[in-house]
């Protein structure tokens, strides 16, 4: 990834627990989807700002994104319930990059952790804006 942010940047992300990854960030299109869990989904416009793409560009450069990731936990024949959930999409420079990770498998990759790490970052940005604090709470939850 280039130092500095082309003006290309943008990502998606979709997260839950299992297949039920209705949770969405997407700068493509500047909006939000809240999983209200029993009530369906809610969305919203949001724009983030110069500032906030910056540094999650430059956090997703730090952990080199767009390189090759390992996923896929080592450890299997264990099984979480319910468990997390990200699919990833991003393009810089004209290149897109897709990444999915799931946490089924009772233990992360490092590389997992760092996009648990980097998802949460960036919901923690959305959250503060007055466009998702407007949308419903969910009711209900996910056993």
């Amino acid at each position: 990834m280039p130092e500095d942010m082309p003006a290309d940047f943008d990502f998606l992300v979709r997260y839950g627990y299992g297949e039920v990854t209705k949770n969405e960030i997407n700068t493509y299109q500047d909006t939000v989807v809240k999983d209200l869990i029993m009530n369906g989904t809610a969305t919203a416009d949001i724009n983030l700002t110069e500032d906030e793409m910056r540094s999650i560009y430059e956090r997703m450069r730090g952990i080199r994104i767009m390189g090759k990731l390992e996923l896929v936990s080592l450890k299997q024949g264990c099984a979480v319930v319910p468990y997390q959930e990200d699919s990833w999409r991003i393009t810089v420079n004209g290149f897109t990059r897709n990444w999915s990770w799931s946490g089924e498998n009772c233990e992360l990759t490092e590389d997992a952790e760092k996009l648990l790490e980097l998802r949460n970052f960036i919901a923690d940005i959305v959250a503060g804006k007055e466009e998702y604090q407007a949308l419903p709470e969910a009711e209900g939850g996910y056993d």
